[in-house]
C-alpha cells in the first residue's frame, strides 16, 4: 500500500536537495492495522482517543478501496503521529513501523537531507521545531516499549499458561489495580467467581480456556494467559503505566 501524499503549500526558503520535499507523507489508518494486526476499526478508535487526549493531532480522512474493491474511509496519519498510534497498540511492532517507512520512502526516492536556509531565523526555527516534535515522539515510544522490553527478557525463558496472579506478579503489578485495569480495558471479566477472558481474546490466542472438575465435582472454566497474550498485555500495561505518569 502506497504511502500517501499531500502538497503542502509553504513559503519557507529551503536548498532542495530533491524536488520532493515539498511532500509531506502519512501513513493510512488500514496499513497500521495490518502491520500490527489489528481491526482497522480499533485502529481508528485508538487514533480518536489520542486526539482527544491531545496526544496527537486528529489527523485528515480519506477514501481508499479495500481489498473487495469497497471504498473505506481512512485516517491518513503523519509520520510522527503513526509512531504515537502504534506505540499505544502494540510496542512491539515499533521496530517493524520505522522499517515499513524506511521501505517506502526508499521506493519512492525520498531523499531524506533537506537544508533550512539558516539565514533565515523563522526557517531555522521551524526546522529546530520539527526535529525537535520528532524526538519526543521517539522518546515517548521508547518509554512505552522500556518497561516492556525488560519484562520479556525476564519471561522470555518461560513457556507455559499463566494465570491472573501470576501475570500480575511477572509484571510487578498491584493485583487490584491490574484487576481494574483488565475490567476497564474489556480483557477480563467475573463470572461465577473465575476470571474469564473476552472470547475475541481468546480467538486471538491471547487466552487459553482450561475446563476440569474438582475433587468435589464441581465443573470449573479457567482462562490462562498464554504466551503471546503476556507478551501482548505486558506492552497494553507498560503504556497504561506510561499514561498514570503524566
Amino acid at each position: 500500500m502506497p504511502i500517501s501524499q499531500h502538497v503542502v503549500n509553504s513559503d519557507r526558503p529551503r536548498h532542495e536537495i530533491a524536488p520532493s520535499q515539498n511532500v509531506a507523507r502519512t501513513m493510512s489508518s488500514q496499513e497500521i492495522a495490518d502491520l500490527v494486526s489489528s481491526r482497522h476499526d480499533k485502529v481508528k478508535q485508538s487514533i480518536e482517543r489520542l486526539a482527544e487526549r491531545g496526544t496527537i493531532q486528529l489527523p485528515p480522512m480519506g477514501v481508499v478501496k479495500n481489498h473487495l474493491g469497497q471504498s473505506v474511509s481512512v485516517f491518513q496519519v503523519n509520520k510522527r503521529d503513526s509512531f504515537i498510534v502504534v506505540a499505544q497498540l502494540s510496542p512491539e511492532f515499533t521496530a517493524a513501523l520505522v522499517d515499513r517507512w524506511q521501505e517506502l520512502e526508499q521506493a519512492q526516492g525520498r531523499v531524506i537531507a533537506t537544508l533550512p536556509d539558516f539565514s533565515n531565523p523563522a526557517a531555522a526555527a521551524r526546522a529546530w521545531a520539527e526535529q525537535f516534535e520528532l524526538q519526543q515522539a521517539a522518546n515517548q515510544a521508547l518509554a512505552i516499549a522500556a518497561p516492556k522490553v525488560e519484562f520479556v527478557d525476564k519471561y522470555v525463558e518461560s513457556t507455559g499458561l499463566k494465570g491472573f496472579r501470576q501475570t500480575a506478579k511477572l509484571l510487578g503489578a498491584n493485583e487490584a489495580r491490574f484487576r481494574e485495569f483488565l475490567l476497564d480495558r474489556r480483557i477480563m471479566y467475573r463470572m461465577g467467581g473465575e476470571w474469564q477472558a473476552y472470547q475475541s481474546h481468546v480467538d486471538a490466542g491471547r487466552f487459553e480456556v482450561k475446563t476440569g472438575t474438582t475433587d468435589g465435582g464441581h465443573a470449573f472454566n479457567q482462562a490462562k494467559f498464554t504466551p503471546k497474550g503476556v507478551n501482548w498485555i505486558a506492552g497494553l500495561w507498560a503504556q497504561y503505566q506510561l499514561e498514570m505518569r503524566q
